[in-house]
């Protein structure tokens, strides 16, 4: 059987981010028979539907296609402002229109944040939004990295244990849960 492919995104553009931090962590503990190929939302512009009316534009176009072939996404989301972020938001914004490409998709979620809280509030947010978009999100393990500047080096490589563990957990859930929808 072929590793089951799956599509991680930043919800961040900042090069240093620590999401961008957590999705190569998550890259780097993938379990056996599962890959996560991470997609760059830089070039995704603001949604718009005059812009859509035109046809996709390129970058939206690689996205959709790349969300289309994968068994699953996973979305690592910062959290501003006690919400998710704009550039989330409009990366699931593009992937809601037609083709609807993450319709019964299954979908985890996972953060980071310097906060205390993590992202809880930003994955609840984007957890309402899945139910109009309809793709499959996976309610149990939560990940949600708190403090963690704390967490990483200055290389952005995860050096705290327990979270490492548990990302570690997490990424097997996601694949029993892919699996399990397949």
């Amino acid at each position: 059987m072929a590793d089951l492919k799956i599509l991680g995104f930043a919800g961040s553009l900042r090069k240093a981010s620590l999401n961008r931090a957590l999705l190569r962590a998550a890259q780097e503990r993938v379990p056996e028979g599962m890959r996560i190929e991470a997609f760059d939302l830089i070039d995704i512009p603001l949604f718009n539907a005059d812009v859509e009316a035109q046809g996709d534009p390129p970058a939206v176009a690689a996205f959709k296609d790349a969300i289309r072939v994968a068994d699953g996404v996973l979305m690592v989301t910062p959290e501003y402002n006690h919400g998710v972020p704009a550039v989330t938001k409009n990366a699931i914004d593009w992937a809601s229109r037609k083709p609807q490409v993450l319709k019964s998709k299954p979908v985890g979620i996972i953060g980071a944040s310097v906060t205390q809280t993590g992202t809880a509030r930003g994955q609840s947010q984007l957890r309402q939004t899945f139910e109009f978009v309809d793709c499959i999100a996976m309610t149990q393990p939560e990940i949600l990295v708190f403090r963690a500047h704390e967490k990483f080096d200055a290389a952005g490589n995860l050096t705290d244990a327990k979270t490492a563990e548990y990302l570690g957990k997490y990424l097997e859930a996601l694949k029993a849960w892919v699996l399990r929808l397949k």
